[in-house]
This record gives C-alpha cells, sequence and structure tokens, in this order.
C-alpha cells in the first residue's frame, strides 16, 4: 500500500506544481528571447550607444575647454595685477632709495646733478660774454722743476755741517 500512497501523493504536488512550472518555462523562454534579441539589435545597439558617448565627450570636453580659458583669464589678470603692484612697489622704493642718497649727498656737501646743471650752464654764459678769454691759453709755468733745486739745495746744507764736525773730531 505505501506504493500506492506515494503516487496518490505525488498526484496533488504536481497539479500544483504545474502553474509554478509553467511559469517557470515562461521566464525562460522570455530570457532566451531577450537574448536573441539582443544578439540582433546588438550591434546597433553598440553603434548607437558609441554616437552617444562621443557626443557627451564632445559637450564635456568643450566645458572643460571653457572652464580652462575663464581660469587662464583669471590668472592672466591676477598676473598682470601683481605685476602692477610690484611696479609700484619697486617705484617707491626707487624713490626712498634717491631721496636718501640725495640727502646724504647734501650732508657731504656734494652738490646734486641739477646744481651742477646750473653751474655748466652759467659758465656756458659766462664763456659767450668773454670769448677772448676763454680762447687764449696761458703759458703753462715749470713749478716742479723749481721745487727739485730746492731740494737739492737743502740737502747740500745739511751735508756741510757734517763735514765741519767731522774736521774737529780729526
Amino acid at each position: 500500500m505505501s506504493s500506492k500512497s506515494t503516487p496518490r501523493s505525488a498526484a496533488p504536488q504536481s497539479s500544483a506544481a504545474d502553474p509554478v512550472r509553467e511559469s517557470a518555462h515562461q521566464i525562460w523562454l522570455a530570457g532566451l528571447g531577450a537574448f536573441n534579441k539582443a544578439q540582433e539589435e546588438g550591434g546597433k545597439m553598440f553603434d548607437v550607444l558609441v554616437q552617444e558617448g562621443l557626443a557627451m565627450q564632445r559637450k564635456a570636453q568643450t566645458a572643460a575647454e571653457e572652464k580652462l580659458s575663464e581660469a587662464g583669464e583669471k590668472v592672466s589678470s591676477m598676473a598682470q595685477e601683481l605685476g602692477n603692484r610690484a611696479t609700484g612697489q619697486w617705484d617707491r622704493l626707487e624713490g626712498l632709495f634717491e631721496e636718501r642718497v640725495a640727502r646724504a649727498l647734501q650732508r657731504l656737501g656734494i652738490p646734486s646733478a641739477r646744481e651742477v646743471q646750473t653751474l655748466r650752464a652759467r659758465l656756458a654764459e659766462l664763456e659767450k660774454q668773454t670769448p677772448a678769454r676763454a680762447t687764449r691759453k696761458a703759458p703753462a709755468k715749470k713749478a716742479a722743476p723749481a721745487k727739485k733745486a730746492g731740494a737739492k739745495k737743502a740737502a747740500a746744507k745739511k751735508s756741510a755741517p757734517r763735514k765741519a764736525a767731522r774736521k774737529k773730531a780729526a
């Protein structure tokens, strides 16, 4: 009897399992159909995706170039502004340096460039007023040989008393 009970119990289970089995079979068939469709249209879909990818890459590249250009302009303007500030600081430093050097030269009694220029202009004016004196040259005096002669005489006078001192000792 046990063999008879087994088929009876399997029969009710098979009737309950039939709809599940049928549903699983339909899912399997749908998967196969999708796979077949993907194979047929896969090449087309791949080409479409490549085109969309290229378009997206171009958009991203254009946006990146714009941002890079904007950043370059900002850096350039900042560099120019920094250069202008540095130039202003150097000019200011140069002015301070020139002012301090001028004060130091004035304390030492050295005339400024303006004073030298004024003196040159005045000298040129005076030379125009007295052309005869400016063109005439005075003969040069020979002061150096006269000094040498005076030095020889002094040396001769010093050697004379020594001779007298030697005569006394003898």
